[in-house]
């Protein structure tokens, strides 16, 4: 592929289309990120880009296409609102999603598929309604094309508050309540399974769970999925002690079900969070993973290969997911009487060395 260009001349769409061998409108629907084109096209496309050296002129394009190739990314739920006089904990909120390495790995599965198609996020959290109030308002005033929404709580307002102002939006996880909202998700209850038979397969009877906290639909999902799976082969009643998707809280978890249930051999985790402090309380309490007790986790994070030993877990393909979400908001954006969709993705069990 060579440069067709004059020397001296800023290249065009013209240029490019040269250069890939396709058609000026076909150059346009790959750089305006449109999905239902080839990939083959698309790749020579990118390269003829390259060749060029075209830089769209982005103020030029913004007032023909009302877009400002930025997507608000924003991480709602329900925080900490004001008190009575109006304070609030500063940043409780945005270091609890920090610590988390679940949403580092939606901004880089966001990231890798906007980039390439030269749009950019912003990132934005709403967790009071004040925070919530600015997101719309920046919605609304079109400094950003649409919104990809990473809710952390099932009664947060958000999703249906954008969706009846009519704002182009996608959702990370089935909402709660019923929403026309676009979203992507994991098939939940078939990864507790996963988790459940594992640990039966290794012989383990006295199998106890740490479930997430019990208002987020994810984290009723997985223990549904863990209880029918136990019932189905004979175990009625398998204790369960509620954490909130951290460390700490899956120690004290832990803490709990030992003193509770002493005998136990078995602990299927949440998350890998909550798997990697339940470790950490056994191995204090002298017991062995996993000869004493197994251990699978759930997300396939970085938590889970740091972990003493290493964790069997449920893989979540987060950046897969947050990449397709992704899509689906440049898909809304191209033909804005598209219907609402879901995606499903299936998750897969990692066997490591905790069970």
């Amino acid at each position: 592929m060579t440069d067709p260009r004059s020397p001296g001349a800023a290249p065009t769409l013209e240029d490019v289309a040269r250069a890939a061998g396709v058609s000026r409108a076909t150059v346009s629907r790959v750089i305006n990120g449109v999905r239902n084109v080839d990939p083959v096209i698309q790749e020579a496309v990118r390269q003829a880009v390259s060749v060029t050296g075209y830089t769209p002129n982005r103020a030029a394009r913004s007032l023909v296409t009302r877009r400002t190739d930025a997507v608000a990314l924003v991480v709602s739920g329900a925080g900490v609102e004001p008190d009575e006089d109006g304070a609030v904990e500063e940043g409780a909120f945005t270091a609890q999603v920090f610590a988390d390495p679940f949403f580092g790995r939606v901004v880089t599965g966001v990231v890798n598929y906007l980039r390439p198609r030269g749009m950019h996020p912003v990132l934005m959290f709403a967790e009071t309604s004040r925070a919530r109030d600015e997101v719309l308002a920046y919605l609304r005033q079109g400094s950003a094309d649409g919104a990809l929404i990473v809710s952390t709580h099932a009664q947060d307002p958000l999703p249906g508050l954008i969706t009846e102002a009519g704002l182009p939006a996608v959702l990370y996880a089935r909402p709660a309540r019923p929403t026309r909202i676009s979203y992507v998700d994991l098939a939940h209850r078939d990864g507790a399974r996963l988790a459940a038979e594992h640990l039966l397969a290794r012989g383990c009877r006295r199998i106890a769970t740490i479930s997430g906290p019990l208002d987020i639909p994810a984290a009723q999902e997985r223990l549904a999925g863990f209880r029918d799976t136990m019932a189905r082969h004979g175990h009625a009643g398998a204790p369960v002690a509620e954490g909130l998707f951290t460390q700490e809280s899956g120690e004290a978890a832990m803490e709990r079900l030992l003193a509770e249930h002493p005998g136990l051999d078995g602990v299927f985790a949440g998350n890998d969070l909550m798997a990697t402090g339940a470790c950490h309380v056994l191995r204090e309490h002298g017991r062995r993973v996993p000869e004493d007790v197994a251990v699978v986790g759930f997300d396939d994070s970085g938590a889970a290969s740091a972990c003493r030993p290493p964790l069997t877990t449920v893989r979540q393909p987060v950046e897969d997911m947050a990449a397709e979400m992704a899509g689906l908001l440049l898909d809304r954006l191209a033909a804005p009487e598209r219907p609402a969709t879901s995606v499903i993705f299936e998750p897969v069990l990692v066997v490591r060395d905790s069970a």
